[in-house]
């Protein structure tokens, strides 16, 4: 005869008294971390000895749950926990308790030094993030006209494919795009009573433009319309969008937040109650956590839990590295600019940029308050013909050290030259958006000893 040692079941009007403590509980939990430094909540969360002892045998380290199901008491709490009226995983295609550790560090981050409440939706990767933000918005609604979207034109490839083939040209999207980011008039020229959101990278890869992100979140709430900021080249170690008036804030944190490079994740955060033209009140007043009940569900976009650890891991040294990272490619920087063989070099942190006043108020290393503009910059390298890319591969090939691929983001120096990769498939005119040149190279510094990087860079170009 087999004993049940639990407890006498529930009735369902006490499991959700029960959610509402477990509400209650991570309230508190938020509240204290909202009193800590940067480094602290990256390192802590919410994750604490109380959740330690109780759920995870007393780990210090947030555990890896890799089942993708969660067992239910009786019946009584899984209708309740399944009817969302308390926090519940349930199924891993939904939500995950190692993924739950991530979204809430990084809601945390992006709010950091702010009252904002924000919640975080972690994605299998970035572009996922970026679907996951801006489908609602584009939904079918006879009230209003047809709909269209206004984005910066300077985004990643991946980015610009999802936008102009998958959303223009097989769905009918009107897409308006910025060519200068930096000029306000004409966001607003673009945006209209039918614009359902508006888009915009900072920085922007490869081109590491940035925008007035202030300035356009008040253009898009004119029309009661959310501003979505792509902040991966960033991360909230430098510059917290959602603090400038933005509403959701993209994270690729296949890059930076996961510098150690073992994993694909994107991360979506939402302020609470962002503006729209469509959707419920509910959607509206916690965008990312109803996405993840109700869309995220559906479409599955689901984060592995590993990976999920995987980030969260590096995400305790963010600062310390974006500090490293972005004090290296500063002096890279200013080595290119003063080659004779390099035609221009696109960094906000050096004077000849073009929104280099504008990068160093809104760029600046978190608890510190000094400017710092990132680990991303793009070199022209000099070309007898514009459009030749000669002297461009020459150097490319060249490089030793240095690794070349299309990642960015990581503890070594990685090296692309986008008009071939990252933005080959959108056409000679869609790179002419996006200011790429076929002599454009992206570098990404790493951590290495930047008189090392410097090096590799000086005998890559003495092969011209």
């Amino acid at each position: 005869m087999v004993v049940s040692d639990m407890a006498p079941p529930l009735t369902r009007d006490e499991w959700v008294a029960r959610g509402r403590e477990m509400v209650a509980d991570r309230e508190r939990r938020i509240a204290r971390a909202k009193a800590w430094k940067f480094d602290t909540v990256a390192t802590h969360g919410v994750y604490d000895l109380e959740q330690a002892m109780s759920l995870n045998n007393g780990s210090i380290m947030e555990p890896v749950y890799l089942s993708p199901a969660q067992a239910y008491r009786d019946t009584a709490e899984m209708e309740v926990a399944l009817a969302y009226e308390m926090p519940t995983w349930c199924y891993s295609r939904i939500a995950n308790p190692s993924t739950f550790f991530l979204e809430e560090t990084t809601a945390l981050l992006e709010t950091y030094g702010t009252d904002l409440k924000a919640t975080c939706v972690g994605t299998a990767s970035g572009m996922a993030a970026i679907r996951t933000a801006t489908d609602p918005f584009l939904v079918r609604d006879d009230d209003l006209g047809p709909a269209n979207m206004v984005a910066s034109a300077r985004v990643y490839g991946g980015t610009f494919q999802q936008f102009w083939v998958r959303r223009c040209q097989e769905n009918g999207i009107d897409v308006r795009w910025v060519i200068d980011p930096l000029n306000l008039d004409e966001w607003a020229e673009h945006v209209d009573g039918n614009t359902r959101f508006v888009y915009g990278e900072f920085p922007s890869n490869p081109s590491v433009s940035i925008f007035d992100i202030e300035a356009v979140a008040k253009i898009a709430h004119k029309q009661d319309i959310p501003l979505i900021v792509d902040a991966t080249c960033a991360s909230p170690a430098l510059t917290r969008p959602l603090a400038m008036g933005a509403d959701i804030v993209i994270q690729s944190a296949s890059k930076v937040m996961g510098g150690s490079g073992t994993s694909i994740c994107g991360l979506l955060t939402a302020r609470h109650d962002i503006p729209s033209k469509v959707g419920s009140d509910e959607m509206r007043a916690d965008f990312a956590g109803w996405a993840k009940l109700w869309p995220f569900r559906d479409n599955g976009p689901a984060l592995n839990p590993m990976a999920a650890i995987l980030v969260l891991n590096d995400l305790r040294t963010l600062r310390m590295r974006i500090e490293k990272m972005s004090r290296t490619t500063l002096e890279v920087a200013r080595y290119l600019e003063a080659h004779p063989k390099v035609d221009r070099v696109h960094y906000p942190g050096l004077e000849s940029c073009p929104g280099h006043e504008l990068a160093c108020k809104t760029m600046r290393l978190v608890d510190s308050g000094e400017p710092m503009f990132g680990y991303m910059l793009a070199a022209d390298i000099a070309e007898a013909d514009p459009d030749s890319q000669i002297n461009t591969r020459r150097f490319y090939d060249a490089l030793s050290m240095i690794w070349r691929a299309t990642d960015l983001g990581r503890v070594k120096t990685v090296a692309t030259l986008n008009a071939i990769s990252t933005h080959q498939q959108q056409g000679e005119e869609g790179r002419r958006l996006a200011s790429i040149r076929p002599s454009t190279c992206r570098i990404s510094c790493g951590i290495e000893d930047v008189h090392d990087i410097i090096a590799d860079l000086d005998h890559a170009l003495a092969a011209i």
